[in-house]
């Protein structure tokens, strides 16, 4: 096998071929490189374990390892100063091939081991006694005692709670393993949410989620700005409705209720109390095992602006409300499934607000051209832009500009901008070595179809995710929804490489008014 950072490691010949290959099984390595547990600090959760067991077998030496294909990471080390050892000479690796307790009682007399540099050694092992650690069904290491002295025999007792310190071992493995993802989810939304909070102040975009069974409206702070809510007190459904002007009422209650009744989109148009005209659109996302709806979400968006201008205005106006309503159809499925993983509707807003900053810029930069298109070199320098670390040696651009209609924009906006991001955390905009390669050919053909590429080089080697997270859901899923167009994911080591087609339609010229 050979490690991404190193040489082709062979098998040593200390360890017997099933031995091996429980060691270098993928699933394996992938779930202990996922912990990133190899040389963590000293834990001491994991030392009280060892004392434990070194107590109930009366062993100078108690162990709870991790290994991989070269070595023995120690994460708990009772009784020794030693933090690690070379794999082919661990006894730890011969517990990987059962689920069974894995015993030594005199390692002079055991052929595997007889000649070990451990056992012939200073150290001087004679006694071992392991079991497996399993997280997430894979063993990733062991928890183990150690003596100096060979013994004529264990207790089955002594094994039974020698099994279960190591259940206990790996279940505090997978629990610290969530919870350092989720403080660095919750670091990196606390970081996104400053960068978002301007984008949508010019937006004018509020955000809400209602549940209906109790009444209660979590929203951003805009949206209580458009109803006058203040930020200390509850928004509700009453709230909102006394906020809008009496002769809209009852029309907004009826479009919400049969919205959230018939599975239909809401969408309403009104005006305030105090002023300005709102749009709003909303869909159900959960009902109960009787199809009665549950909690509904949507946005509302300040256009007064918009009313109160000339005919060609009110005209661009329709086209915006056309646009929100197949932007929300287009992101609907992947909120559904944000939503399922972060329950709590503030955590969803405060999640959700990135990709809403997009499709905000989209949207502004088509307003200002009369929704008849974007240029791609202005939309690669608005989404990937500002991600580049000192300068533009960090961006090639081969292909000449090319005037996006309004849906290819928004969904190829939105998956540069996902490109970008993950280039930055993971990818070759996370060194200053990095490089990010834009080609495109076309339009050519009856379809007047464009090929576009993105290639990632000069950055950390990467793989293929286990499972696709929600950016590559994103990334796959915004052209072909809105263009139905193609787009290839391709997760090479010196770097993520993208490929779309997609066919042109060019945009009917607009009448001057």
């Amino acid at each position: 096998m050979r490690f991404p950072d190193g040489p082709v490691i062979s098998k040593p010949a200390s360890l017997p071929d099933d031995v091996w290959e429980a060691v270098i099984s993928s699933q394996r390595l992938d779930v202990l490189e996922a912990l990133g547990v190899m040389d963590a600090d000293e834990d001491a959760d994991f030392d009280r374990l060892t004392r434990l067991a070194a107590a109930i077998f009366g062993a100078p030496v108690s162990l709870v390892t991790v290994i991989d294909a070269r070595r023995q990471w120690f994460t708990s080390h009772h009784g020794t100063t030693l933090t690690e050892n070379a794999t082919e000479n661990t006894f730890c690796a011969h517990a990987l091939t059962s689920d069974e307790p894995f015993t030594v009682l005199d390692a002079t007399q055991d052929p595997r081991f007889a000649n070990n540099p451990i056992v012939t050694g200073p150290t001087h092992v004679r006694f071992y006694a392991g079991v497996p650690v399993s997280v997430h069904g894979q063993k990733v290491g062991s928890i183990c005692v150690i003596g100096m002295e060979p013994r004529d025999a264990v207790s089955a007792d002594q094994l039974a709670q020698l099994s279960d310190l190591a259940a206990v071992a790996g279940s505090l493995f997978a629990l610290k393993d969530e919870a350092r993802v989720r403080a660095r989810t919750a670091a990196e939304l606390i970081k996104e949410e400053w960068r978002h909070a301007l984008t949508l102040e010019a937006g004018k975009v509020g955000s809400w989620v209602w549940d209906i069974r109790t009444g209660e409206i979590v929203a951003n702070d805009i949206l209580r700005r458009m109803f006058g809510i203040e930020s200390s007190a509850p928004v509700t459904f009453e709230s909102i409705i006394a906020a809008i002007h009496p002769d809209d009422r009852e029309r907004v209650k009826t479009a919400l209720i049969e919205g959230s009744a018939d599975g239909q989109d809401y969408f309403a148009e009104f005006r305030l109390l105090g002023g300005g005209w709102l749009i709003g659109r909303g869909r159900v996302y959960q009902r109960d095992a009787g199809a009665e709806p549950l909690i509904m979400m949507g946005v509302n968006i300040d256009v007064t602006d918009a009313r109160e201008a000339a005919e060609q205005t009110r005209i661009l106006l329709r086209e915006l409300n056309h646009r929100v309503k197949n932007t929300l159809a287009m992101i609907q499925s992947l909120a559904r499934q944000t939503l399922r993983r972060t329950p709590d509707p503030q955590r969803f807003i405060d999640a959700f607000s990135g990709r809403l900053r997009t499709l905000s810029e989209a949207h502004s930069l088509l307003a200002d051209r009369d929704w008849t298109g974007i240029g791609i070199l202005e939309l690669i320098e608005t989404q990937v832009g500002p991600y580049l670390l000192s300068s533009t040696d960090q961006l090639v651009i081969d292909g000449d500009d090319l005037q996006l209609p309004p849906d290819h924009a928004l969904g190829l906006g939105l998956i540069l901008h996902e490109l970008a991001s993950n280039a930055v955390k993971f990818g070759a905009l996370s060194t200053p070595r990095g490089r990010i390669a834009i080609s495109w050919t076309g339009p050519v053909g009856a379809e007047r179809r464009v090929d576009f590429q993105w290639r990632e080089e000069g950055g950390p080697q990467i793989s293929a995710p286990v499972e696709p997270g929600f950016g590559t859901r994103l990334i796959e899923r915004s052209l072909d929804k809105v263009l139905d167009s193609k787009v290839t994911l391709d997760y090479a080591p010196e770097g993520v490489r993208a490929a779309l087609s997609f066919p042109m339609i060019v945009p009917e010229a607009r009448p001057h008014y």
